[in-house]
């Protein structure tokens, strides 16, 4: 009985990083259902109310006000140097770099690009949602705070919403959202939204950020999650345009080494051998007796001398007639 071989999971993690022979038939792309819909519209609806109680300066700028005088920095000050360390999770260049190169080899593995665009294409939307609102509502942060209690609006500021809290949701949420089965996507998603909302709280301790900066930067991250299907289709144009791109590329390239249509033949006369070459140019040079000169098959014989074959008077020479020999009777 033949038994296949059993594998480790070490031999099962290199059979992982070996490329995929072409591209996989089917590839779940997140589409923009009811349920996400939904769940679309009540986390929108949360982002406006966070945004309307800090502007009322409700119950929630009190808490910030609260938690900054607190000054959580000061309280633990045996863990500053880990959170100075965990807050880097948040930055935009460490995160965008580490999540590029798993997803670059993700895009190398199954021959496709959808992995590092839809990257872009939420980096993207992140600076242009996060960033607009930042220099829109010009919020102080905590370190320069103008008037105790007040919600520091408007003042040119930009620390509303958090940065540092939705490019965590985004940059880590996105291994989620391009996960190949339902099991690693769950996984995923409880790890990036503990994450970011750990670098949010990383921010409240060292009194860069208010505590609802760091809601509203969190809600903001999983927005443009929610709402990425919607650019599915695009991301596909743009995929299908950068292959077309390049296969006319590779095209023209062998085009231009290759013979130009119509042109006329070119032809190519063998170069003699090297080695016959050097065997004509070594031979010394032939010099020829003057006078006619007969054919070999004209010539007399001539016994060579001191030949050890005697003469014989009936040999004739080539060539010749040879004369009729006598025929004897048995």
């Amino acid at each position: 009985m033949r038994t296949e071989p059993k594998l480790t999971r070490l031999d099962r993690v290199f059979a992982r990083l070996d490329r995929e022979p072409e591209r996989p038939a089917h590839i779940d792309v997140p589409k923009m259902s009811r349920h996400r819909i939904v769940l679309f519209a009540a986390t929108l609806a949360f982002y406006g109310a966070i945004v309307w109680a800090v502007v009322i300066t409700s119950w929630l700028v009190r808490l910030d006000w609260q938690v900054m005088f607190f000054r959580p920095y000061q309280q633990w000050s045996e863990i500053h140097w880990f959170v100075d360390y965990y807050v880097v999770l948040g930055q935009r260049g460490p995160t965008a770099v580490m999540v590029a190169a798993w997803l670059g080899w993700r895009s190398w593995r199954q021959h496709t690009l959808r992995p590092l665009l839809a990257l872009g294409v939420s980096l993207l939307l992140l600076n242009i949602t996060v960033g607009a609102a930042k220099y829109g509502m010009g919020r102080l942060g905590p370190h320069y705070a103008t008037i105790i209690g007040s919600n520091e609006m408007w003042l040119g500021g930009d620390i509303f919403p958090s940065g540092h809290t939705a490019n965590a949701v985004v940059t880590w949420g996105i291994l989620a959202y391009l996960a190949s089965s339902a099991r690693a996507q769950r996984w995923l998603s409880a790890v990036s939204a503990v994450t970011s909302l750990g670098v949010g709280m990383a921010t409240v301790y060292l009194g860069t950020h208010w505590l609802s900066d760091v809601l509203l930067g969190w809600t903001a991250g999983l927005l443009i999650l929610l709402g990425l299907p919607w650019f599915e289709p695009l991301i596909a144009r743009a995929e299908d345009a950068i292959f077309d791109l390049r296969d006319r590329l590779r095209a023209r390239r062998r085009g231009t080494s290759a013979v130009p249509v119509g042109a006329p033949p070119v032809v190519v006369t063998p170069l003699p051998d090297r080695d016959d070459v050097a065997a004509r140019s070594s031979r010394p040079p032939v010099h020829l007796a003057p006078g006619p000169h007969t054919v070999r098959s004209e010539r007399s014989p001539v016994t060579p001398a001191g030949s050890r074959r005697p003469p014989h008077a009936e040999r004739h020479p080539r060539g010749s007639a040879s004369s009729a020999r006598p025929v004897t009777g048995g």
